[in-house]
């Protein structure tokens, strides 16, 4: 029997979880993600469905046009900051969660590194993974 992907942010008031597997898992190292995680890249698993994603608590989001144009939604917890998630515009049916608020961050596989043309020499990434310049072909 499948595991559930289980986390939420910090304070606990966000949480979410799905018994569907990620269909892809990445390090992101555009502009836009290293700001957002204060670091050299962010970590995501991507879901197939919102719909097969339960999210409890009552998120705060913020919109900004991707490189691509195509708006991204951010959603975080409004007491604690946390990053917690974030979907998109013009594909309304993805769900993205961010690796580090899984319950258990371990099960985080990532195959990618998107948006390499964005990385910095001192956040280094494991060689053995696929590199992309920007986001790769769907």
């Amino acid at each position: 029997m499948a595991k559930a992907y289980t986390g939420g942010c910090a304070c606990g008031a966000i949480r979410y979880e799905t018994m569907r597997e990620p269909i892809f898992a990445n390090h992101c190292q555009c502009g836009d993600c290293q700001k957002r995680s204060g670091t050299g890249h962010g970590s995501y698993l991507t879901f197939p469905q919102r719909a097969d994603v339960t999210i409890m608590g009552e998120a705060k989001s913020w919109r900004v046009a991707g490189e691509s144009g195509n708006e991204k939604i951010h959603a975080f917890c409004p007491t604690c900051g946390t990053p917690v998630y974030l979907t998109f515009a013009a594909m309304p049916e993805l769900i993205v969660v961010h690796a580090a608020s899984l319950d258990d961050p371990g099960r985080f596989d990532p195959q990618a590194v998107t948006y390499s043309v964005g990385g910095h020499r001192w956040d280094k990434m494991d060689p053995a993974l696929q590199v992309f310049e920007r986001m790769p072909p769907a």
